[in-house]
């Protein structure tokens, strides 16, 4: 509908995606990103294992802003199975690469993630990825978060990672802290754990040799991002 806050944050966000800067910065040859995944990765399996999902190939997990299809190709090497594979992206290039990689058991969806027609409590899994901080209208962020809620099954939970503090020097982003989390998934059971050195301190730290991610990531104050799952209560 014309005017609603999700077809003018849908522009909105489109636009500050075009104006970010070179795609470099993000790339796994840099040691600052691969240090930042690998720990990521670590604590997703951890986190798997404490919450007894070991049965990785049962779950059926759809991503919210799968971009290129990254994280869903993680998801197949830790052993979930395709045909339980979904994503959503908005933008158009990037679902032609997600596309291009992703094998085609997996389903992909482009456009609005709010307005998926994906069945009530049909995943175990509903995750997105530093997706939140990029949605500056409060309005469509509650909007998205509802429709990721209604489709977690009970006993399933949405899986969550972002960072929770504003980022001066970059307008189009903003955290979003541990209480908005909470506000936005208000039914749900909270486990959460912080990770990620603070990015522009990892890009420093890294020129200068990468064990110094390790070293300076021991200090909980310099970590930026939460990873966090939001359960689903069994009736």
């Amino acid at each position: 509908m014309s005017g609603s806050p999700s077809a003018d944050e849908t522009r909105d966000l489109a636009q500050r995606y075009a104006r970010r800067g070179a795609l470099d910065r993000y790339s796994l040859l840099q040691p600052d990103v691969w240090q930042t995944v690998q720990e990521r990765q670590r604590a997703l399996l951890r986190l798997f294992a404490r919450r007894g999902l070991s049965d990785l190939a049962a779950l059926r997990l759809l991503e919210v802003g799968c971009g290129a299809g990254g994280n869903l190709l993680e998801f197949l090497r830790m052993g979930l199975r395709p045909e339980h594979l979904a994503g959503v992206e908005l933008l158009p290039e990037r679902h032609e690469i997600a596309r291009a990689v992703l094998p085609p058991a997996v389903t992909l969806w482009q456009g609005d993630a709010s307005r998926l027609p994906v069945e009530p409590a049909s995943r175990d899994i509903v995750c997105q990825f530093t997706v939140f901080s990029s949605l500056l209208d409060d309005a469509f962020q509650q909007q998205l978060a509802a429709a990721m809620w209604s489709w977690v099954a009970p006993g399933g939970g949405v899986l969550w990672y972002d960072f929770t503090i504003d980022n001066p020097r970059n307008r189009d982003v903003r955290g979003v802290p541990l209480r908005r989390v909470e506000a936005l998934f208000p039914h749900a059971r909270l486990w959460h754990r912080r990770l990620t050195l603070a990015p522009p301190l990892a890009r420093v730290l890294c020129r200068i040799h990468p064990a110094l991610y390790t070293v300076f990531n021991t200090l909980p104050p310099l970590r930026t991002h939460v990873l966090a799952w939001l359960e689903k209560p069994a009736p």
